[in-house]
């Protein structure tokens, strides 16, 4: 994210019987977000959203979680624990030595400036191929990023039978998510904000 500015107000949202506060951060003189760093809010959270996540998800009987770096690491972590499965799948944002060959599939952002490349190595593929699959993810905003997962899972063989999100974000990311926006499972929601006589307020048509 880029130019972002805190603005020293914050969102409560109750993730699934866990209430947590949000910064909302500026990234324009009259647009916020509230932005949620899954990675420092502790272990104990992170065991919450996965067990939680995974009993909206085992019911699809999943073979393989895959969650994309980096805030979808600790919830493709948790979910495969509270599932009972051990093998998950991570796919990368940044080049490493043995990814050369790999899978890609280009994405942007909401809060990254420019595309990224999500790089599947081609060693994982075959702990997808054929298999139940389910995609997580720690927020959907754009859809950009989660569909790009899906697709790349897609490439490499697999089945997707679900989406898990901790949380959705207003609904910029229905149109592009298509008919697999029908898959989304989440924990809850959160709107995007607006100035209002200096205070940060939910913009209303991003609301649930």
């Amino acid at each position: 994210m880029t130019d972002s500015v805190l603005t020293g107000q914050n969102y409560a949202v109750d993730v699934a019987g866990r209430t947590i506060d949000l910064p909302i951060v500026a990234i324009k003189p009259d647009f916020a977000i509230s932005l949620m760093m899954v990675i420092d809010l502790g272990v104990k959270f992170g065991e919450h959203i996965g067990e939680k996540l995974a009993e909206k998800l085992a019911p699809l009987k999943p073979d393989v979680v895959v969650g994309a770096a980096t805030l979808g690491i600790p919830v493709a972590i948790e979910v495969s624990r509270a599932l009972g499965l051990d093998d998950y799948v991570i796919l990368q944002k940044s080049p490493k030595i043995h990814l050369g060959d790999a899978l890609t599939q280009t994405i942007t952002s909401i809060t990254s400036k420019g595309e990224q490349r999500l790089l599947l190595d081609r060693q994982a593929v075959p702990l997808l191929e054929g298999k139940r699959v389910v995609v997580v993810d720690d927020v959907i905003a754009s859809g950009s990023s989660i569909k790009g997962s899906v697709d790349l899972v897609r490439k490499a063989g697999g089945n997707v039978v679900g989406i898990g999100v901790v949380l959705t974000e207003a609904r910029e990311w229905m149109e592009p998510m298509g008919e697999d926006a029908e898959l989304i499972h989440s924990l809850a929601h959160i709107p995007q904000f607006t100035q209002d006589d200096g205070t940060w307020k939910p913009i209303p048509e991003t609301l649930l």
